[in-house]
């Protein structure tokens, strides 16, 4: 009885420990005039060894100053995950450098760690689709709580106006960085001027008159610097 007990005490933070709501991405550019091969390459690696947590979703970035890139998503994971993942084996990591790294340009590219926020979003970390834009928001330091408070009023905007918006925390991977990931599930056409009332609109109406221009004041205090750009997914270089 006593060990039944001190298992169900244990049960959440068991399931806390085990959240998979982290993902890594990697920004990875092919050598000029290589990406026909670098793509073969990548395939055949991904089929054969990223599956389950350790799935790639593989997007190209089609805008902004990391154009012409490659955008690998993995996971979603625990953290404790990660940490047992390794490097998949040797198998894995000869096949890696072996067929895909020839034609990877080495001098550009990153990766970084971003844990998935419910809370803020108004969308399920799987509930993806094929066109995305990113809006990467570096804060100030000091500014944590003013703003996930502004996060917390654009959310009841989005939810008003039917946007799918998954938020993304960036750890330990430069510096304090939100990704705020529109995912346009109706194509590009939600993007036309018109096919959802303008957002000051809708923010003054979740959050009362006036609150627009606050918002606005805000960013100006928070906001260090920001950028934004358009994804295309492509399912044939991804886990399947």
């Amino acid at each position: 009885m006593k060990k039944i007990i001190y298992l169900l005490l244990a049960l959440p933070s068991l399931a806390l420990a085990q959240t998979k709501n982290v993902v890594s991405a990697d920004r990875v550019y092919a050598k000029g005039g290589m990406n026909r091969q670098y793509e073969k390459a990548l395939t055949a690696h991904v089929q054969k060894y990223h599956k389950g947590d350790w799935a790639w979703r593989v997007y190209t970035v089609e805008s902004g100053p990391e154009s012409g890139a490659y955008h690998i998503v993995e996971g979603p994971m625990s953290w404790d995950g990660l940490d047992k993942r390794g490097d998949l084996g040797a198998a894995h990591q000869n096949d890696y450098n072996n067929t895909v790294l020839p034609f990877t340009n080495t001098d550009r590219g990153y990766t970084t760690y971003s844990t998935f926020r419910e809370d803020l979003s108004t969308t399920a970390l799987g509930n993806y689709s094929d066109k995305i834009v990113i809006n990467h928001v570096y804060i100030k330091p000091g500014y944590s709580d003013e703003v996930e408070d502004v996060l917390k009023k654009l959310k009841k905007a989005w939810e008003a106006g039917g946007q799918t918006i998954a938020v993304y925390e960036s750890s330990s991977s430069g510096a304090p960085q939100y990704a705020i990931v529109t995912r346009y599930k109706q194509g590009l056409k939600e993007r036309e001027t018109g096919f959802r009332k303008p957002m000051k609109d809708r923010y003054n109406t979740a959050n009362g008159e006036g609150s627009w221009t606050a918002y606005q004041q805000s960013l100006k205090n928070m906001v260090d610097h920001s950028w934004s750009e358009m994804l295309f997914f492509h399912p044939e270089l991804s886990s399947k």
